[in-house]
């Protein structure tokens, strides 16, 4: 199978490259491990996280139009609250992680009409429940990738003039032979404050198995005691010599534990619950009020810190434990959560119709942390961080802009964790050339950056802004017949224009906003 362009996983940025290049007339090839596209907003179940000005700048324009078009959705239900169709802007589901908090299947069928027309003009295939599995590559240039379907075992050889790695977990990176870093670099290798001493490829990032909760106090919500409740419950956190299951969660600024609570307005001094931290129905919005409040539970309680689900020889049994632990959590709530009114125990059961499964459990773990290409730039904490930074950097080869703390959950091996603050910052071009592969681009959490700044970039916007640009950098490269070399050394200029002229804002304009 021959195409211009091949995306190796419909993840977020997977989606926006295959769009970004097929709006080119370029003829492209898409895989996605499950069944639906998506990543991060469908198949992994996480809501957007997104910087303060980003309802009116600090994305790309498809974004934007994006976030509108889930709007544009939720007014034209029909029992929608008036309120809510008479809105420009509000929340679907009122959390407090998210402006625009909404539920995956929604994401999933309006990018899925982003899709349609290329795939209805034959310039987009897409398959599904397939994953690439070997490759040929001459002369650091990828000739061909052979992919799986994990249903059938079909295998075909997809041959592309360039590929696009799109995966959550940078997965066809080793495949081809590519340069890249995992987990953890040494504070020798990269300069960062942060850095530990020594690193450690093995120490990433958690993954969280989302799962969809319903609020429900009339229904028959209760699952059976999982297998490996009593470990998980009992399982210690290096925080404060706290347990994993509790009100309690790592204050990042201080190190040690602080209180949360289930609902709003439990803790003093604590308004925000964690219900509604990532909820995505909320029944005030509604004139039924018989339809029930629902929130996706991605906590510190079911971040899995045990084991990584690549580069690890535990891969399967993590992953599986992974939803073990989420399952533990939800028992947890039910039967055991201390409540406010000293009683023990929520009313919340699961919703598997929200995520498409059959056990309310995401299609695919939340992924923070993925393999980063080695590229001719490393996007190093030094690079955005307040600390290192009297005003905001600025780079000449940008191809985007985002904002995001220096955020790092609980990690896999020496379970520390981070949260610092950045500036705005902007894309290099150069963190998405990789060292030596001619022919490879990155279009997911799988830029040259660091452990650290991979805490910054790997957020809903910047994702996506790295998928669109990685779609638009292929076709541009055939368009014009340079390497991607040539275009960071000799046309910059002249590849800012088009992304300029596609809606992609490279800087940030800091008279629109405040200190």
């Amino acid at each position: 199978m021959k195409f211009d362009i091949a995306v190796i996983g419909g993840s977020l940025g997977g989606v926006q490259a295959a769009i970004s290049a097929a709006k080119t007339g370029k003829k492209v090839y898409m895989c996605e491990e499950t069944d639906w596209v998506g990543g991060q907003l469908t198949t992994q179940g996480v809501p957007p996280d997104e910087h303060k000005w980003i309802e009116e700048f600090g994305a790309t324009k498809s974004y934007l139009n994006y976030r509108e078009d889930v709007r544009k959705h939720y007014r034209s239900l029909p029992n929608i609250s008036d309120e809510i169709k008479n809105r420009d802007r509000f929340c679907p589901g009122n959390s407090w992680v998210s402006r625009i908090a909404h539920e995956p299947k929604v994401a999933k069928n309006i990018l899925n009409s982003y899709l349609a027309p290329y795939i209805q003009n034959g310039t987009l295939v897409i398959e599904y429940n397939t994953v690439a599995v070997d490759s040929l590559v001459m002369n650091d240039v990828i000739r061909s990738v052979t992919v799986k379907n994990i249903l059938s075992h079909e295998t075909k050889k997809i041959e592309a003039n360039y590929f696009l790695d799109a995966t959550d977990c940078g997965d066809l990176l080793p495949l081809v032979h590519a340069e890249y870093r995992t987990g953890a670099e040494s504070k020798e290798e990269t300069g960062e404050l942060h850095a530990p001493e020594t690193g450690n490829p093995y120490d990433i990032q958690p993954i969280t198995w989302v799962v969809a909760l319903e609020l429900n106090p009339e229904g028959d919500y209760k699952i059976p005691k999982p297998e490996e409740y009593e470990y998980f419950k009992n399982l210690d956190v290096p925080y404060d010599d706290n347990k994993l299951f509790s009100w309690y969660a790592p204050n990042a600024e201080t190190q040690k534990k602080v209180l949360f609570s289930m609902f709003d307005n439990e803790v003093p001094e604590k308004p925000l619950g964690l219900w509604s931290y990532r909820r995505i129905i909320d029944t005030k919005n509604y004139k039924d009020p018989s339809v029930k409040e629902v929130s996706l539970i991605n906590i510190p309680q079911n971040d899995f810190s045990l084991g990584n689900i690549y580069e690890d020889i535990n891969a399967k049994v993590n992953r599986e434990l992974a939803k073990e632990q989420t399952m533990c959590l939800v028992y947890w709530l039910q039967n055991d959560a201390p409540r406010a009114d000293g009683g023990k125990g929520y009313p919340v059961g699961l919703r598997p119709d929200i995520m498409g499964t059959e056990d309310g459990l995401a299609k695919a773990p939340y992924i923070r942390e993925s393999r980063r290409i080695v590229a001719k730039k490393t996007i190093c904490e030094q690079d955005v961080s307040k600390k290192f930074n009297k005003v905001p950097p600025t780079v000449k080869d940008s191809v985007g802009v985002g904002h995001y703390a220096i955020d790092i959950h609980l990690t896999t091996k020496t379970h520390s964790f981070l949260y610092d603050e950045t500036y705005p910052f902007e894309i290099p071009l150069s963190a998405m050339i990789p060292v030596r592969i001619k022919n490879l681009i990155p279009a997911c959490k799988n830029i040259g950056c660091t452990h650290l700044t991979n805490g910054c970039y790997r957020l809903h916007p910047v994702e996506w802004n790295v998928g669109e640009v990685a779609g638009l950098l292929a076709a541009y490269a055939m368009d014009y017949n340079v390497t991607l070399e040539e275009i960071l050394e000799n046309k910059v200029e002249n590849f800012q224009q088009l992304l300029v002229k596609e809606g992609i804002q490279l800087h940030w304009d800091y008279t629109k906003m405040e200190d």
